[in-house]
C-alpha cells in the first residue's frame, strides 16, 4: 500500500469550489478521498494538510468581519478534529486599497508552510505519493525538490492552474463538477 500526504492551499480550494458547490456544503474527507482515489491503486492517507487564514479583522471589527471570523474559525476548528487532517495558519495582511476602493488582502505564510512540510515529507520519506491541490506556481521549486528525493507528485487542480506547475507535476488530476458532486455533505 502506497503513503500519501496530501497537501491543500485552502484559499485555492475555495476559489475551485465556488461555483461547483452549488451552494453545497462539502465533505472536505470525501472531496480528497476522491481526489486520491481517481489517481488508482492501494493508498493510505496518512496526513492531510490544509493551509489557510483567518480573513482579516480591523482592531475594532464590525459586526460582519466578526461573523467572517468566527464562522472560519468554526471551520478550521472543525477540519482540525476530522481524522488525519491538521490545520496550518498562516495570516492576511492588509495592504491598502485598490483603484475602487475595495481593501487588498495578502495571504502571508501559507504558501511556505506548504513548502516547508513538503519537503519533510519528502527528507524524512515518510511517503510514497504527494498530492497537491493548488495552481500557483511559487510551489514548483518545492516539487521539483519533492520529485528529487523520488515522490510521485500528483496535482489536483480547477480549471486554470499555472502552466509551470501543471508542466513540474508528474500526473494531474481536475477537480470535476462530478468529484465536487460526489463529496456533498449529507446533513
Amino acid at each position: 500500500m502506497r503513503r500519501v500526504a496530501v497537501f491543500v492551499d485552502g484559499s485555492y480550494l475555495d476559489h475551485v469550489l465556488e461555483d461547483k458547490r452549488q451552494g453545497k456544503r462539502i465533505d472536505y474527507r470525501k472531496l480528497i478521498q476522491n481526489i486520491v482515489d481517481k489517481a488508482g491503486g492501494e493508498k493510505e492517507i496518512i496526513r492531510i494538510y490544509y493551509y489557510h487564514c483567518l480573513p482579516y479583522q480591523d482592531s475594532s471589527p464590525t459586526d460582519e468581519q466578526k461573523g467572517r471570523f468566527s464562522k472560519a474559525q468554526g471551520f478550521f476548528r472543525a477540519l482540525q478534529r476530522t481524522p488525519r487532517f491538521e490545520v496550518r495558519r498562516g495570516r492576511l495582511a492588509f495592504r491598502g486599497y485598490d483603484s475602487e476602493g475595495k481593501p487588498i488582502y495578502e495571504q502571508k505564510q501559507v504558501d511556505l508552510l506548504l513548502g516547508v512540510d513538503l519537503m519533510l515529507h519528502a527528507a524524512k520519506g515518510t511517503v510514497d505519493e504527494i498530492f497537491l491541490i493548488a495552481g500557483d506556481s511559487d510551489f514548483v521549486p518545492a516539487v521539483r525538490a519533492v520529485k528529487t528525493e523520488g515522490i510521485l507528485v500528483y496535482l489536483a487542480h480547477g480549471t486554470n492552474p499555472h502552466d509551470d506547475l501543471l508542466d513540474e507535476a508528474d500526473e494531474r488530476i481536475e477537480i470535476t463538477q462530478e468529484l465536487v458532486s460526489g463529496s456533498v455533505l449529507l446533513i
